[in-house]
């Protein structure tokens, strides 16, 4: 194997990583067909039509706003900010204190 075909391997696994979901979280996986899109939309949208987790899928907007600003939304284990824009394809996300 040459090292052009090693670096090339490397970069598909980084692409199919998967993060490590929090202890006591909850995990939304998005899926996205296009970019653009700002995650407090679509993972509002997501909780709503998602069954595991009655208490998220009747969240308040208050109560949702506050789990950004208490740093408590993750996108690959790193804080969120409800602005942020989604890349086309899966972004996992993970919700603290929730289950």
């Amino acid at each position: 194997m040459n090292e052009d075909q090693h670096d090339d391997e490397n970069y598909k696994d980084q692409n199919n990583y998967t993060p490590v979901q929090p202890p006591n979280s909850f995990r939304v996986i998005l899926v996205l067909n296009s970019s653009g899109q700002r995650l407090d939309s679509v993972l509002l949208t997501s909780l709503r039509e998602q069954k595991q987790s009655l208490d998220l899928k009747n969240i308040s907007r208050s109560v949702y706003k506050e789990l950004f600003s208490t740093g408590k939304i993750l996108i690959k284990g790193q804080r969120a900010k409800p602005s942020s824009t989604l890349a086309k394809g899966q972004t996992f996300v993970d919700i603290l204190g929730y289950k």
